[in-house]
């Protein structure tokens, strides 16, 4: 009985992952023919054109705008799929209180992805553009170009999604506030060590990173004290 418990959640596991990849390639497969168009969309700041090195730079482009594009759709798909896999071993409650945190993942992934591109980006780039000044030829190519900016950009997509993942956790009775709130001055340093390693050397743009950063801690830590005091009020133990 025990074998046959574990086939079929090994099967649900498998059909969960597989409805996860062919969503990925689904989204994949449309924007790859709307990457000219994303593409004019993320250079339409920028004077003159990104340069070739070679043909399979091109495909490069191409597959990267997509895969991004890509990711970003199918991260809903994935978090519905995690969430009928494991849905089953909740009471209906916790299963309708989760599936609430789905949609709020999606958000605040695009909320990082728009941080990073409009206001990260833009200030590292003319920071060290600043440093070429007249002393350097500036010349991109679309491989560094784009490499550089989902460096910046792609991370706070998943770091903005803290918010909903510590609700979750402390919906869960994984976490507690008490817990973030000791652990405060720790996750502090990690996150402003974080924000000076993805930032260039200036004391401006490693302000303009943390805060964000810090912010989103503390509204972490809000939150999941109103969701430990709501839970806690239902007469649930943590």
């Amino acid at each position: 009985m025990e074998d046959l418990n574990v086939t079929e959640h090994l099967r649900e596991l498998r059909k969960r992952i597989l409805i996860t990849f062919f969503s990925f390639l689904f989204a994949f497969g449309v924007s790859f023919f709307f990457v000219p168009n994303i593409y004019q969309f993320l250079l339409q700041d920028v004077d003159g054109k990104l340069a070739l090195l070679g043909p399979g730079d091109i495909l490069w482009a191409y597959m990267m705008m997509a895969g991004v594009v890509g990711v970003a759709v199918t991260l809903p798909i994935a978090a519905l799929q995690v969430w009928k896999f494991v849905s089953p071993g909740m009471t209906a409650r916790e299963q309708k209180a989760s599936l609430s945190y789905i949609p709020g993942l999606f958000f605040l992934f695009l909320a990082g992805l728009a941080f990073g591109y409009f206001v990260l980006f833009p200030l590292v780039l003319s920071f060290l553009e600043s440093l070429a000044g007249s002393q350097f030829e500036t010349f991109f190519t679309v491989q560094k170009y784009f490499s550089f900016m989902m460096n910046l950009t792609l991370p706070f997509g998943f770091l903005f999604e803290m918010p909903a993942i510590i609700m979750f956790l402390t919906r869960l009775g994984i976490l507690q506030p008490n817990q973030l709130m000791k652990k405060r001055k720790y996750s502090y340093f990690g996150l402003i060590v974080l924000s000076v390693l993805i930032t260039p050397p200036d004391f401006m743009s490693d302000v303009l990173v943390i805060v964000p950063l810090l912010f989103l801690y503390e509204c972490s830590i809000g939150l999941s004290v109103i969701v430990y005091k709501k839970h806690y009020a239902a007469g649930n133990e943590m």
